[in-house]
């Protein structure tokens, strides 16, 4: 038996871990940009990253580690993205990273984490002036999720304490960001987990991968992957306390939390909506049907619009490739039925009560496949106008 608290609080709360957020003027009007985690004792390390082909510079030089490495500290920027940057773009990481050790000794194995535009060479002046101001004891978790967002509208953070029938106890938290180029390969995105509980490296891999694929890997903003997705956890193990369930568990409520927090903060969206696919022939074509609907801009569209367009739905599941029937599927909007097993219940009056349903700021969507009995949740939000503003000027 376990138990586990939401407390407040952010990873720089967690027994020897330290972070801070500064301005490095890479961003105007002095704003943070860049920041750090540090941690006293070094740290087991695993990390999960995009399956985007062209993989940034900071996620190529993490790879050039043993896989075994343990690590003490990572320098995080916004702004600048440091892909598609080439040999280059590691050989300014190796530089960076050669002269701020010169400052911290204490440094070992350190890893670089980047979001911004791609195709722009770090500014490293800026970036290593900013590092040397370092204190490696400051602990400002809310300077840090600041410094590393770039169109996200709100920090996003969580913390939580988990107690063990032995009387131990161990802490997990997060720091993350995201908003725009979130798709389901992981959802542009960061999150940093830190905890001082005393997981084994062997488990660390496999419990990322196990909620990767239904918490990061379930939610989509735009159908777009980034070049620099990237999910760290560090474990200093500290507390000498550790249950794997219990552990897989509360790993499991930092990595939703943090991505539901992305789909909600949605570049421009006002609504958070969970795709829920049962009846499918099998897990996997329920997963391959909930996320062709999370990542349709057409049910985006319609649901920015506040109309429960059941047909969008129904031509997407039939668009997916997966085994469906329209004489066994039935679609649901909150807890209205508006269609049922080839019987079209979508009258004037139910229609208002659809529509009832997608005002709301998070609502769920339900499709019986009425196959078998695969299931998968999905987690989009609604595309507007918003969305075409941010992007359109981005890089200015």
């Amino acid at each position: 038996m376990f138990s586990i608290f939401p407390i407040k609080g952010t990873i720089s709360d967690i027994d020897g871990f330290y972070c801070n957020g500064i301005s490095a003027g890479l961003k105007a009007n002095n704003k943070l940009d860049m920041g750090f985690i540090y941690s006293d004792s070094l740290c087991e390390i695993e990390a999960v990253f995009t399956q985007n082909n062209f993989k940034a510079a900071p996620l190529r030089h993490y790879m050039q580690y043993d896989k075994n490495f343990k690590t003490n500290f990572v320098l995080i920027n916004s702004k600048n993205a440091n892909a598609m940057t080439g040999d280059q773009g590691i050989e300014d990481i190796n530089e960076l990273f050669s002269s701020i050790k010169e400052k911290f000794p204490s440094i070992e194995n350190p890893i670089m984490s980047s979001t911004g535009v791609i195709g722009v060479r770090i500014p490293q002046e800026k970036i290593l002036n900013g590092a040397l101001s370092f204190d490696l004891m400051e602990k400002n978790g809310e300077n840090l999720s600041q410094a590393i967002m770039t169109t996200d509208g709100y920090p996003k953070t969580t913390y939580y304490e988990v107690k063990l029938e032995d009387g131990t106890s161990f802490k997990i938290g997060a720091i993350a960001k995201g908003a725009g180029m979130i798709n389901p390969n992981l959802a542009t995105m960061l999150c940093f987990i830190c905890t001082d509980a005393a997981i084994p490296k062997a488990h660390m891999k496999e419990l990322l991968l196990l909620n990767s694929k239904t918490t990061f890997n379930a939610i989509s903003v735009d159908g777009d992957t980034s070049t620099n997705d990237t999910v760290l956890l560090l474990s200093n193990g500290k507390s000498n306390s550790y249950d794997k369930v219990a552990f897989s568990e509360a790993l499991r409520l930092v990595m939703h939390d943090m991505a539901m927090l992305m789909v909600a903060d949605g570049e421009g969206a006002k609504k958070a909506v969970a795709f829920e696919v049962n009846g499918a022939k099998d897990d996997e074509e329920a997963e391959v049907i909930a996320k062709a609907l999370s990542n349709s801009l057409l049910v985006k569209t319609a649901l920015f619009g506040e109309d429960p367009n059941w047909g969008r739905i129904a031509s997407t599941i039939g668009a997916s490739g997966m085994a469906c029937d329209e004489t066994k599927l039935t679609i649901t909007f909150g807890d209205i039925t508006v269609y049922n097993q080839g019987e079209i219940l979508f009258t004037t009056e139910l229609e208002k009560e659809a529509a009832q349903v997608l005002k709301g700021k998070s609502f769920k969507i339900t499709c019986d496949i009425g196959i078998a009995n695969g299931s998968f949740t999905a987690w989009g939000c609604d595309l507007g106008y918003e969305y075409v503003k941010i992007n359109a000027d981005y890089r200015t």
